[in-house]
């Protein structure tokens, strides 16, 4: 029998490989901890003895982003959550990224877990949610299910926190392509205070350009879509000689982009955060693109990370 200090702190570890690619699903926060194609780590992780760090990976609901002072309220009623970061006076990211999920299936290349999410001071609304992560010749796909078990309509948001990396390619280096036409405006706290057009200023990227020296934690919307609905963010070297891409279907329709400038130590400014986002910061007191789960009712959204130049 293990003894307690030989437990990963990030809970059961569950490998799933196919073709070359490689990941692992933890069962803290049910979330992808590892990615690697052909033995190259795609996505920055952690290690089993540490604390997931800066959210790496983690499933974020059923809110991503901020909430301003934890408090909104829906259907005529306050709600107070926890401030999750205490410095910001905010809720951040969800109650689900710390809590152990469940393993229901398991195969070679593919494992789906779970979490029920109960009814508590803050978010009365209990959620079953349901992730599917696999791997194939083209990639990483994650297929996640949300459904409301309550007797309510049920406020909702989404979003995944996976950070890319090229090796050998600093962050500056990266060439960075973003289909997206506005930029979320926030103050001090990253909270938003507006929305503006990026056309012809240094957030723009429809074109493929470096990275440079911009420090990004910015949310980005009026996503320019695929023919599919879809959309997709990708880095590469600057000689194109290697890339990856997050694309996100039809119900993802932000994209935060985060270049780890808040980390501390060697993950400073390593590897760049690109998160699909059902709706902007503060969705649930701005309702701007808020989801209502009605009951018994399930939201179903993928996404996935491409290797490749």
């Amino acid at each position: 029998m293990e003894s307690p200090d030989q437990r990963p702190f990030s809970g059961a570890q569950w490998t799933i490989s196919a073709a070359g690619h490689e990941a692992v699903i933890v069962e803290v926060g049910g979330g992808l901890r590892t990615y690697r194609h052909d033995g190259v780590d795609v996505v920055d992780g952690y290690q089993t003895d540490e604390v997931c760090p800066g959210c790496t990976g983690q499933v974020l609901a059923p809110w991503p982003n901020r909430i301003r002072d934890g408090r909104y309220s829906f259907g005529g009623r306050a709600h107070q959550l926890a401030l999750t970061e205490p410095e910001r006076h905010v809720a951040i990211h969800g109650l689900v990224n710390w809590v152990p999920w469940q393993l229901l299936e398991q195969s070679a290349d593919a494992v789906t877990v779970g979490y029920d999410l109960p009814p508590q001071l803050g978010y009365p609304w209990p959620l079953r949610l349901r992730s599917r992560w696999s791997v194939d010749a083209d990639g990483l796909r994650a297929e996640h299910e949300v459904t409301n078990i309550g007797a309510e309509l049920a406020p909702f948001g989404f979003s995944v926190h996976p950070y890319l990396q090229l090796p050998g390619v600093a962050v500056d280096d990266l060439v960075l392509r973003l289909p997206t036409r506005s930029r979320v405006v926030v103050d001090g706290r990253l909270l938003p205070v507006g929305v503006t057009p990026v056309a012809g200023t240094e957030y723009d990227w429809t074109s493929p350009r470096r990275i440079g020296a911009a420090v990004l934690d910015s949310c980005f919307g009026e996503v320019i879509r695929d023919a599919d609905g879809g959309s997709s963010v990708s880095l590469s070297a600057p000689d194109g000689s290697t890339g990856v891409s997050v694309w996100a279907d039809a119900e993802f329709g932000w994209w935060q982009v985060f270049t780890g400038d808040a980390l501390t130590g060697e993950r400073h400014r390593r590897s760049v955060a690109i998160e699909p986002m059902t709706c902007p910061p503060d969705a649930f007191r701005s309702g701007k693109d808020l989801l209502t789960l009605k009951p018994a009712t399930t939201w179903r959204g993928a996404w996935g990370i491409r290797p490749g130049a």
